[in-house]
């Protein structure tokens, strides 16, 4: 007589876990280990699909420079986290909410505190762009949705005009959170300088120069003075930077009818 096999156990609804802002469908362990090291920080975290079986889940969470990926089970009727059990997604999702403490293999505890959206919100410019969000999270489920600024990243060479001499040099540019640093080239370590574009008040063409595809950033002490190699490229500089003023001046606008209020 033939052995009854035991059913396996049901995935929760697809629509139930899209829902989740925070839910990666199908972000391999290694994309989740470059987004949250990338443009995470210390207790991002996000839920992905495991590879080992289908009622399996992955959490990973970002502990300092390193993510740990721990399971997450469905049963059918609940979710097995570690020692807890959960009856329903919505009070996983609360759990989460609550900022839990979790150890890994090494016995470091990791505190859950921003859940990584799945979708975030991009700067009207070109695809050569990336931009991701790290995002801070409240106390209770509506607080999960990620609505935060994005960060935009973006590298390359410009030609930067010297501030004393004003003789012009190809310099190694990367824009990451809110500065802009330039290198010698791109081999470097260490930045020439660091830009903080909190302190940038305007980001504009400029035809003063006797070069093409000039912009200039303008800073209350200098103002820096970049070309690029083509004008579509000089563009896109100009796009993510000016996107980033908004955003910086949006925060700014923000914490102080917070502090109004």
């Amino acid at each position: 007589m033939a052995q009854r096999r035991e059913p396996r156990p049901a995935a929760p609804p697809h629509r139930e876990l899209m829902a989740l802002g925070w839910y990666h469908d199908n972000l391999t362990r290694h994309a989740a280990e470059a987004l949250l090291l990338s443009n995470g920080k210390d207790g991002s975290y996000l839920l992905r699909k495991s590879n080992e079986r289908e009622d399996l889940y992955s959490l990973s969470v970002r502990g300092k420079d390193s993510v740990k990926h721990f399971h997450v089970e469905c049963t059918g009727t609940s979710f097995r986290f570690g020692f807890n059990e959960f009856s329903s997604l919505k009070e996983l999702v609360m759990h989460f909410a609550n900022q839990p403490l979790i150890g890994s293999e090494t016995g470091t505890l990791i505190v859950l505190k921003h859940p990584y959206p799945r979708q975030v919100e991009e700067p009207s410019i070109y695809e050569s762009v990336r931009v991701h969000t790290a995002m801070q999270t409240g106390r209770t489920e509506s607080d999960l949705v990620p609505n935060a600024p994005s960060l935009g990243t973006k590298e390359g060479y410009l030609i930067k005009q010297g501030k004393i001499v004003k003789s012009w040099k190809t310099r190694w540019f990367t824009l990451h959170r809110n500065e802009l640093k330039y290198f010698k080239d791109q081999t470097a370590t260490e930045p020439i300088r660091a830009l903080d574009l909190t302190e940038c008040s305007a980001v504009q063409f400029d035809y003063s120069q006797e070069r093409v595809n000039c912009f200039c950033l303008v800073f209350p002490l200098r103002t820096y003075y970049l070309c690029a190699k083509t004008g579509i490229e000089a563009d896109e500089w100009i796009k993510i930077l000016r996107w980033k003023l908004s955003q910086i001046r949006k925060q700014l606008e923000e914490r102080n009818a917070t502090l109004s209020s």
